[in-house]
C-alpha cells in the first residue's frame, strides 16, 4: 500500500501509526517544529472520525477498500459489539499476528515475510497477509528460513517479545499458538474503534 511521506501523515494522525515514527529523531523533529505551522486536529464529528479512521488504516497499513469491508463486516455481525468485532477482525490478520509474535520489528516487515512465504498456519505455507487466524491455530517461521540472516538478527528480540494474552510462545519463540480470540484492550489502541464505527454508520 502506497501512503506517502510517513513523518508528514504521523505529523497528521500521531506517531503510532508507523514504527518508523516511533524514533528519538522524529520525537525531536516534531519538538523542533513551530506550533503555527502544525497541522491542526479535531474540528467536526465528521473531522474526528475520520482521522480515528486513518489512524487504525495506516496503523495495520491497508487500503480504504479493504478497511472498509472490514468495518462493514463488523457491523453487520450479529450479537457482537461492532467495535470490538472491529478490533478482533484488524488483530486476527496474520500480518499481525507475526508482527505481535516477535518475528518481525514492523508490521509492514511481516507482510513481506508471510507474502514472500515464510511463514506457516498450522504446518502450511500461507503467503496471504490478511488471512484471518483463529483460536487453536499454530503460526510458525518456516524450517529453512529460520536458518537465514534474516531471522537469525531477530533471534534475541522474538524471545524477549511480550506476547499478548491470547497467543502462546512456543518452539523458542519460533512458533505460536493462539489460544483464544485475538483482541487487544482499548487503552492500548491508537485509536478509537466506537468512533470509527460511527463514522461508518452516517
Amino acid at each position: 500500500m502506497l501512503v506517502g511521506p510517513k513523518y508528514k501523515i504521523c505529523k497528521r494522525l500521531g506517531a503510532s501509526v508507523f514504527e518508523k515514527c516511533q524514533t528519538q529523531k522524529f520525537q525531536l523533529a516534531e519538538m523542533n517544529t513551530p506550533r503555527k505551522t502544525r497541522p491542526k486536529r479535531g474540528g467536526s464529528d465528521y473531522g474526528v472520525q475520520l482521522l480515528e479512521k486513518q489512524k487504525a488504516r495506516f496503523t495495520y497499513g491497508m487500503s480504504e477498500g479493504q478497511f472498509s469491508r472490514y468495518a462493514h463486516e463488523s457491523m453487520e455481525k450479529k450479537g457482537t459489539d461492532s467495535a470490538s468485532e472491529l478490533v478482533s477482525r484488524l488483530e486476527s490478520r496474520l500480518d499481525n499476528v507475526v508482527y505481535r509474535a516477535g518475528f518481525t520489528a514492523t508490521r509492514r516487515a511481516s507482510r513481506q515475510m508471510v507474502s514472500h512465504g515464510h511463514i506457516m498456519v498450522n504446518g502450511r505455507r500461507m503467503t496471504i497477509p490478511s488471512h484471518q487466524v483463529s483460536a487453536g491455530d499454530t503460526i510458525s517461521i518456516r524450517p529453512q528460513t529460520r536458518e537465514s540472516t534474516m531471522v537469525a538478527n531477530r533471534t534475541a528480540a522474538i524471545l524477549e517479545t511480550k506476547t499478548p494474552v491470547w497467543m502462546k510462545a512456543e518452539e523458542g519463540g519460533m512458533s505460536v499458538k493462539i489460544e483464544s480470540t485475538p483482541m487487544i484492550p482499548i487503552t492500548d489502541l491508537p485509536f478509537s474503534a466506537a468512533v470509527i464505527i460511527q463514522f461508518y454508520s452516517r
